[in-house]
């Protein structure tokens, strides 16, 4: 377990679940709060919801990149 967590948090592995994380996380927060956004009216727990719907693909590309990378060895 300490090795897949040491591959997750590896340079790579975050990059690209970053990157991942922008492009998915803005569709869908395009999608899910996109008429909120537009009329500007945003509840404080709006905020909270974009925030998560950032962190799920982040985790989703981690998992998928770790687990991928650590099949390899």
């Amino acid at each position: 377990m300490n090795e897949w967590w040491r591959v997750a948090r590896s340079p790579g592995v975050v990059w690209r679940a970053l990157r991942v994380a922008m492009v998915v996380g803005s569709v869908l927060v395009l999608i899910n709060h996109g008429d909120h956004l537009l009329t500007g009216h945003l509840a404080p727990n709006d905020l909270y919801k974009i925030l998560l719907t950032y962190c799920v693909p982040y985790c989703v590309s981690t998992y998928s990149a770790t687990s991928a990378l650590m099949a390899r060895r």
